[in-house]
Formats: C-alpha cells, sequence, structure tokens
C-alpha cells in the first residue's frame, strides 16, 4: 500500500497499517542487530551510596540474573528423562543471548520451544521452554518498550494456539503468566521513563534558568553603564563648550597674536563643538525613549547635606564624618561619590529598615576614600528584596575611575561598603596638597585603602 493510498483511506486500515509497520520494527527489523546490555549507572540513586568495591561488582547485576535464570532453564532441562542437556542447553542459549541480540533472542525461544517439543515429552510448553520464553519475553521488554512486549505477547499466543490445534487450555498458563510479567515491566518502563523526562524537564529548566539569570545581570550592567553615560554627558559637555569658548575668546586677549597662534585656537575650538555633537549622538544612542534630561545640574559633595536630611526624614539616623582638606575634586568623581553615597543609603532603607547609617568621607592627595556602614535591622518592618542593582551600580562607577570597591557584611549583622576614588595629581591644583609638593601620591592611596580595611575589620 503506498503512501497516498494509505492517507485516502479509512482510519481502521491506516491503524492496521500502522501496527504492521510496529511490528515490522520492532520484531523483524534488525533482529541480528548487536545490542550488549550496558552495566547499571554508578551514580544511581542506590548504588551510589555502597562502598566502591561493592559498587564496581553491584553494577553487573542484571547480567548475573540472567545467566542465573538461564541456568535455572538448564537445570529444568535436565530434569527431562530425553535428550537432558539438550533439552536444558537449547532454551538456556536463548536465554542468554538477551544480553547481546534481544530481538534475535526471542526468535531463538521460539525456535527452542518447537524443539523440546519434538524431542521432549511433556508437549509444547515443557518446563525449559516455558520458563524460558518467560524470561525471554521480559528481559527483551525490559530491554525495548512496552510495545514490543505487546508485540511478543501477541505472538507467543497465536504461536501457541497454532501448535496445540486451538486448545486454550495448553497455552493459557503461558498466557496468563507472561501478561502479568509482562505487564509490571511495562508499568516499570513507563514509570522510568516518567522519571527521565521530568529529570530532563527539570534540567532545561535549570539550564533556561541559568541563562535567564546571566541575561538578567547582563542586562542589569547595560542599564547601569548606560545611566552613568547619561549622567556624565552634562559633566563632559560642560568641559567640552568652555574649551570651545576659551579657545574662541583667547585671539582677543592677545594683541597682535600670530596667524599661527589663531589658527590653532580656531582648531581647537572646531574639535570641540565636533566633539560635543558627537558626544551628544552617542548619548542618543542609549538614551531612551521615555528619557527626560534632568533640568538640575548633576550632583556633587556640596549637596550631600541635603540627600542626609532627605534620608533622616524617612526614619533613617544618619551620621557624617569627614577627614582631611575639603577641596574640589573633579565633578566625574564628586559625581560618582556622590551617587555610590545614594544608593548606599537606599540599600540601608530597603534592606535594613530601622537600622542606622554612618558616612565617612576622607579627602587625601591621591584622591577620595567613601566608607557606609549601618546596622543590623531594627524594628517590626521586613526588609526589601530589591532588584539587587545597587552594588552593580557602584562597582561600574568605581571601575570607571580605576578606584577599589569592597562590600560585604559587618560581623554585627549589618552592611559595609568602601569605597577609594583616585584623583591624578594633575587635576588638583597646587595649593590643595597641604605644602606637600610633588610627593607621590601612591603612598595616600595605601594608606586611605588600609585605613579602611583596617576599619572594616575592626582592628587598630
Amino acid at each position: 500500500m503506498t503512501e497516498t493510498q494509505t492517507k485516502t483511506s479509512s482510519p481502521e486500515i491506516r491503524a492496521a497499517a500502522g501496527a504492521m509497520d510496529g511490528l515490522r520494527e520492532d520484531l523483524f527489523r534488525h533482529v541480528f542487530a548487536y545490542r550488549p546490555l550496558p552495566p547499571l549507572s554508578p551514580e544511581g540513586r542506590f548504588i551510589r551510596r555502597l562502598p566502591e568495591g561493592l559498587r564496581r561488582a553491584v553494577v553487573w547485576t542484571p547480567h548475573a540474573l540472567v545467566l542465573g535464570a538461564a541456568l535455572i532453564v538448564l537445570m529444568a532441562g535436565m530434569a527431562n528423562w530425553h535428550y537432558r542437556f539438550l533439552m536444558g542447553f537449547v532454551p538456556a542459549v536463548a536465554v542468554a543471548m538477551t544480553l547481546v541480540r534481544p530481538v534475535a533472542a526471542f526468535w531463538g525461544s521460539m525456535l527452542a520451544t518447537i524443539f523440546c517439543a519434538v524431542l521432549g515429552s511433556e508437549g509444547l510448553w515443557g518446563p525449559s521452554a516455558f520458563i524460558a520464553q518467560v524470561v525471554v519475553m521480559v528481559v527483551v521488554a525490559a530491554r525495548t518498550r512496552p510495545r514490543t512486549a505487546v508485540w511478543m505477547w501477541t505472538v507467543t499466543l497465536l504461536f501457541g494456539l497454532l501448535l496445540e490445534g486451538g486448545d486454550p487450555t495448553v497455552t493459557a498458563p503461558m498466557a496468563v503468566l507472561s501478561a502479568f510479567a509482562l505487564l509490571v515491566v511495562a508499568l516499570v518502563h513507563i514509570r522510568r521513563d516518567a522519571e527521565q523526562e521530568v529529570r530532563e524537564a527539570e534540567r532545561e529548566i535549570t539550564v533556561q534558568r541559568t541563562v535567564t539569570a546571566v541575561e538578567r545581570d547582563r542586562r542589569t550592567l547595560l542599564e547601569e553603564r548606560t545611566t552613568i553615560a547619561r549622567e556624565l554627558h552634562d559633566v563632559v559637555a560642560h568641559h567640552m563648550s568652555v574649551v570651545a569658548i576659551q579657545a574662541e575668546a583667547a585671539p582677543y586677549r592677545v594683541e597682535n597674536p600670530p596667524p599661527e597662534l589663531e589658527q590653532a585656537f580656531v582648531t581647537i575650538r572646531e574639535n570641540a563643538v565636533a566633539a560635543l555633537t558627537e558626544l551628544r549622538r552617542v548619548l542618543g544612542v542609549v538614551r531612551a525613549e521615555d528619557y527626560e534630561a534632568p533640568d538640575a545640574p548633576q550632583p556633587t559633595l556640596a549637596v550631600l547635606d541635603g540627600l542626609l536630611d532627605n534620608v533622616r526624614e524617612t526614619g533613617l539616623e544618619t551620621e557624617k564624618v569627614i577627614t582631611g582638606a575639603v577641596r574640589e575634586l573633579p565633578q566625574g568623581v564628586e559625581l560618582s561619590a556622590y551617587r555610590i553615597i545614594q544608593e548606599a543609603l537606599s540599600n540601608t532603607l530597603r534592606h535594613a529598615p530601622g537600622a542606622t547609617a554612618r558616612v565617612e568621607i576622607a579627602y587625601v592627595l591621591g584622591g577620595i576614600g567613601l566608607r557606609i556602614v549601618n546596622g543590623p535591622p531594627r524594628g517590626l518592618v521586613k526588609p526589601s528584596p530589591g532588584a539587587g542593582h545597587g552594588i552593580t551600580g557602584m562597582r561600574e562607577r568605581v571601575a570607571m575611575l580605576n578606584g577599589a570597591m569592597t562590600a560585604a557584611a559587618a560581623e554585627d549583622g549589618g552592611y559595609e561598603v568602601a569605597v577609594f576614588l583616585p584623583v591624578p595629581p594633575a587635576e588638583i591644583e597646587p595649593d590643595e596638597r597641604d605644602g606637600r609638593g610633588d610627593r607621590d601620591d601612591r603612598d595616600d592611596r595605601g594608606t586611605v585603602a588600609e585605613t579602611l580595611v583596617i576599619e572594616r575589620d575592626g582592628s587598630a
């Protein structure tokens, strides 16, 4: 029957054709295929709990059971009065064949049944042939699939009815016992497949969760970088605008400037304007559709008291401690320091309601050190889980300025954030160095970093 005829025929004919295809696939195709029975997995639920030496032996339990069943068949055949050895050996070979060629073992068991019926005196299903047929069907069904078990039971039933002349009483014991055994095997098979599907589904869910977490972290990182780029745009644009204005006004401050100097200032102004234009274009790429440019300038440490006042109004007791000579730092550093303190205090409000916070700012020659410490949560208000973006944003700001940062839980149950933001000496006015001249600022950076670590560890 062709494929076109099958599609146009009735459902009964299509079902019969599908059944015949299943019969050919399970019992006739690749009859002599070599399929050795693999050992059990040493990582099984029960085997992995056994000692190493016993585990190596237990994995071969299925092979031992099959060979033990073959030995029982051999002994059952030896009890026959005629051709004792052959009556046991031939069916036993069929049982042993299930370890390497399961489909061929089934047909070999059928031939062994005919062989024993011809040579023996117990009829069609002698003891050895009966045991061998049941064992072979059970092992083959366990090694293949439930559909194969149905086909083997059907073929065996038709085989017995045909050779016994249609007398059902002879084949009935075989049919009942094999049906019960194959039903148990099919149930175990179905349960094992279901457990495997569940494990595969759990594994896929785990993979999807991992991919989702990675994508979420990557998206969070990009969002934080975009936010930093938007905030720094005003700072960079201000500096570039000042450069362009000063380059345009510089020639008018010098009497009779040489043409080379005028051309140099023109070039500086053109480059500054071009850089400013490109900066605005890049910002337009990273700006969201609903983004609105702030009306006020970006905040600095000069307005930190306003932030602390707002935080205190929410119920968070905050203390500010400043060490060193306060001075104006580059706007990018000031903005990053302000945002880091703001985010650390926001985390305190979310994760430690009712706690107290302490903000420490240390001005040194090499830069600025920040330390924000909060105590454990107090009161009846439960901490909010938050989105987990705060630490990521702080680390991005610190990394942008080549600084250092630590964030960890404190011994008293609170939390501590320690940051050092370096400032090259060239960006600090000479009169802001406290008369220390050209001293290498690396000593001060090390001093601040060591101070932050010592204070965090609680050691003197």
